[in-house]
């Protein structure tokens, strides 16, 4: 049968529901991964539809199975395309190897056999010839669960009512991104940013120390639009990425008064970051970043600036 094209519905980063109501939400482990729609139209084919609508099924011909999962029934579900690293947990490094892949199905398939791609189904938007977005979260959860969707490259990951907090300390020691907070009574809302789900993520920091910058655009080109960041790694400094985002103009402006100041001719990293345009600057300014994972390189994913550390200098970070 022919399915309708259907835009994901997204969750608003945001914290805990409150204690009063916490068990008014239902909590899912947030997975690190590429957004999917599923549409099976009953025929034995599956075609997977990226957040933006793209037709990604070539990228993933591991998961072409699942089209003969429900039989004749159709269906149109809602997940997380993962790859999961040894430990069990979602690496999206791993899975951007994956990924971009639709065009070239030859190299998509070789790919599937050395980083097999796992779908996480956490929603049903139709059934049959039935809409099932209108109703509660619990509804549609009860009708996805009774389609038992579990298998080598997909499963439907349980959730719990409450017990928010357990749930949230539960994935923090697990090393897991974060939670998902859907609130039991809430409709499926197609392509919307609805604060009836709320994405919980742990926040990690670290102390860096800021070895170049990048000019901002414009009237900000004398103006920090990014920070070099580093570490100090067996008596080098090595480059862990950049960061861009989490300041205010006047931490701005501060902030490059102490980057003219601290100027130099010479890269203090090892080896020089391939970053055209990188103004270098004397090492010894500390900062402290948010961020959400690391490279397995050991570069920082989604940095935040968070603050300047002038009590720290960068010997004091080894």
């Amino acid at each position: 049968m022919d399915l309708p094209r259907i835009a994901p519905m997204l969750a608003t980063p945001g914290r805990l529901p409150p204690a009063p109501v916490d068990e008014r939400w239902a909590y899912e482990v947030k997975y690190d991964g590429q957004r999917a729609v599923v549409c099976l139209p009953g025929d034995g084919t599956v075609r997977l539809r990226s957040r933006s609508g793209a037709d990604i099924s070539a990228a993933y011909p591991d998961l072409a199975p699942l089209g003969a999962a429900l039989g004749n029934t159709a269906a149109v579900l809602d997940g997380e395309i993962v790859a999961f690293d040894d430990s069990g947990r979602s690496d999206f490094e791993r899975l951007q190897s994956r990924m971009g892949l639709a065009g070239t199905p030859a190299k998509a398939a070789r790919m599937a056999r050395t980083v097999p791609a796992h779908l996480v189904l956490f929603d049903v938007l139709f059934l049959g010839a039935d809409p099932l977005m209108p109703l509660p979260y619990t509804e549609r959860r009860a009708a996805l669960e009774s389609l038992g969707l579990t298998g080598t490259h997909w499963s439907t990951p349980a959730f719990i009512a409450g017990h928010g907090e357990r749930a949230l300390e539960a994935t923090r020691a697990a090393g897991l991104e974060g939670l998902i907070a859907k609130r039991l009574d809430s409709g499926y809302e197609p392509g919307v940013r609805s604060r009836a789900w709320i994405k919980i993520r742990h926040v990690r920091t670290a102390d860096v120390v800021v070895g170049g910058w990048l000019p901002g655009h414009g009237r900000l080109s004398d103006l920090p639009g990014a920070l070099l960041l580093g570490e100090r790694q067996d008596g080098e400094l090595r480059h862990i990425g950049n960061v861009g985002t989490g300041w205010s103009d006047r931490e701005r402006h501060a902030l490059a008064g102490l980057l003219h100041a601290a100027a130099s001719a010479d890269c203090p990293f090892t080896p020089p970051p391939a970053v055209p345009g990188a103004r270098w600057v004397l090492p010894r300014l500390v900062g402290e970043v948010a961020y959400a994972t690391r490279t397995r390189a050991g570069l920082l994913r989604q940095p935040s600036w968070h603050r300047l550390r002038p009590d720290l200098t960068p010997d004091d970070l080894g």
